[in-house]
């Protein structure tokens, strides 16, 4: 069966730039951006120092003789200036030994991108809702009834207590049902999804393949599916972005920087392409199992008529991309023959030359190509990004990712309470309010305060940032500092511990700031936890440290208003950080709970907070 590409959606309108492809696919739409595997390497010359002693067992001797007048150590001009001779060449080998080891990982990167392995699609796992226990439903509680219960009111703080009591194990139960009802709907949800991906529904196919293949060094945009044929678009990088110098040889044998052929320039953008057409083919047939075959077209900016242009197509099936032990770079340049049907504007002669131009393919014959090249727009600005810097311009405007809602999210004690109490609501007769504190200044390093009573019962701690994307996350540790198990260490995938003690709330937008919250309640932490450490680490995809952050401060607030500062340092020496902690003691002779301000910070990130407190993270 020959090449027939498919563009599913009537109507499509697909946008091209050197960033990627964006398409719209049915009702909803998918946004690519281009990635890339550029490099930047940086190197410098730093002193040596030597030094040589004389010493030994000579005797010495002493002498009248004078002696000889001491030479003038000045240098002259010519040591000046050959001096100064060898400092240049010195800094201009340097900077060649950069350039050269640069466009060395920079051909290495760009033309390996089909050595990865891709994960195989499986349905997907749904995962449980939290444990929740008695001990924080009775927290959840008696941190409501006891708002505005002064601590000598015996009586009222009494009666707090029952009510609490009464109320803890009506308002377990029905968070217990309804997360077990939202936990049914997520599971038949994932398997209707999972059902219409191996069915190959080409909203669902598409979207998936999309998703996977959004961070390519060259992004690939899926279009249509056709039984079990997926079309693909793939948008490679202009040939002008490359650089035109390459690694060389002087005729002594030493290191140096050639001006690149036109021809070595072009075989060099054909393996990239290569490398970046298997790459795309292989992700999106192990993201969609049930396709069998890809046809997919490249486009690129001819360099004659700086206009887009379709420079390759083909079909290539599952069955010859894993027939093929993919080992080395040059095998890149396989998918030439491994598929079917396959047109390529860059051809090489029987003695081995290879074309010195670009020139589009003729797509008339084909009308689902026409379609598409008919469609796209051209959205390039001048003096867009080459492949070499386009890393670096990404990261230096991350876009914070929209925040996922938390499917388990806990009700409120005070709006279960609003929904389940009999109107009007509330029976008790209203506290008065109690004059809201001042804010506390923020806390330093090694300051501590000892918690009110009222907020052993319920806490809520937030993070509030802009910058760059960051993530709250807790620990619950021993004495010793490092945490008995796994399910101790709390952070974005996995939200929940000690039976609802300890949660995360999510991370939503408030103003120009982002805001993660979590809900904490000592009251009901297990006796084994002495310590509840709180930190922030950067977003781990990001590769950016805490030096991104802007307007970063994290807080602790209780339900009487009472709340504690901390400030959250721009370091750009550090990827995580402890900012404070929660810990057991003994205040005049009674059990009670800590604050402290720490700031200790880790260059490596999650992974080195996690392993500095007993966790092992994959």
């Amino acid at each position: 069966m020959g090449f027939g590409f498919r563009v599913g959606v009537p109507g499509m309108s697909v946008r091209v730039s050197t960033r990627g492809v964006r398409t719209s696919v049915g009702p909803r739409a998918a946004r690519i951006s281009m990635g890339s595997g550029g490099t930047r390497i940086s190197s410098g010359m730093g002193p040596f120092y030597a030094s040589t002693s004389l010493s030994g067992g000579r005797r010495r001797t002493t002498t009248t003789r004078r002696a000889p007048a001491r030479r003038s150590t000045v240098p002259s001009a010519a040591q000046l200036e050959r001096a100064r001779r060898q400092a240049e060449r010195a800094q201009q080998e340097a900077q060649r030994a950069a350039a050269i080891a640069e466009l060395q990982e920079l051909r290495r990167q760009s033309t390996s991108v089909h050595l990865q392995d891709f994960p195989t699609a499986a349905p997907p796992a749904v995962p449980t809702p939290p444990n929740l226990g008695p001990a924080w439903a009775r927290a959840e509680a008696l941190a409501f009834h006891l708002q505005g219960v002064g601590r000598l009111a015996r009586n009222a703080r009494s009666a707090a207590k029952q009510a609490a009591e009464q109320d803890a194990a009506t308002y377990l139960a029905t968070e217990q049902a309804r997360l077990r009802q939202v936990h049914h709907h997520l599971a038949a949800e994932a398997a209707h999804w999972w059902q219409a991906l191996v069915g190959n529904d080409e909203e669902v196919v598409c979207e998936a393949v999309n998703t996977a293949v959004a961070d390519n060094p060259a992004a690939g945009c899926a279009v249509g599916v056709d039984g079990a044929v997926l079309s693909v678009v793939m948008r490679q990088q202009d040939l002008d972005t490359l650089p035109d110098q390459s690694p060389g040889l002087t005729p002594s044998g030493r290191p140096t920087l050639k001006k690149l052929t036109q021809r070595d320039r072009m075989l060099w953008w054909l393996t990239i392409m290569g490398s970046n057409l298997i790459a795309t083919v292989k992700e999106a047939l192990a993201t969609a199992p049930g396709i069998a075959a890809i046809d997919l077209a490249v486009l690129t900016r001819i360099p004659d008529t700086r206009r887009l242009g379709i420079v390759a197509y083909g079909r290539w099936t599952r069955q010859a991309i894993e027939s093929v032990r993919w080992s080395d770079p040059q095998d890149a340049l396989r998918f030439l023959d491994i598929g079917q049907d396959v047109t390529c504007s860059i051809t090489t002669t029987a003695s081995g030359n290879i074309s010195s131009k670009i020139k589009p393919v003729d797509v008339d014959r084909l009308p689902g190509l026409r379609a598409l090249l008919d469609n796209a727009q051209d959205e390039s600005e001048p003096g867009a990004p080459s492949l070499a810097r386009l890393d670096a311009d990404l990261a230096a405007n991350p876009v914070p990712s929209r925040p996922l809602a938390d499917p388990y999210q806990i009700t409120p004690f005070a709006e279960w309470k609003r929904q389940a109490a009999p109107a009007p609501w509330p029976e008790r007769k209203p506290a008065p309010p109690a004059p809201a504190p001042q804010p506390s200044a923020t806390r330093v390093a090694g300051q501590t305060v000892v918690l009110p009573e009222i907020a052993q019962q319920g806490l809520v701690v937030s993070f509030t940032f802009a910058g760059s994307d960051a993530d709250l996350t807790l620990l619950l540790t021993g004495a010793d500092g490092l945490v008995a198990v796994d399910e101790d260490f709390i952070f974005y995938n996995q939200p929940t511990a000690a039976n609802g003690a300890v949660r995360l709330l999510g991370k939503q937008p408030e103003g120009p700031r982002l805001v993660e919250r979590a809900a904490l309640h000592l009251a009901a932490l297990p006796p084994r936890v002495e310590r509840v450490v709180v930190s922030i680490n950067m977003d781990v995809d990001t590769g950016l440290t805490c030096g991104a952050l802007t307007q970063a401060v994290l807080d602790a607030r209780c339900v009487t208003g009472a709340a504690w500062h901390f400030s959250v340092p721009a370091d750009p020496n550090i990827r995580a950080m402890v900012v404070a902690e929660f810990y057991r003691h003994i205040v005049d002779g009674a059990p009670a709970w800590k604050l402290r301000a720490v700031g200790q910070g880790w260059s490596d990130g999650l992974d080195g907070l996690a392993r500095a407190h007993g966790v092992h993270v994959d």
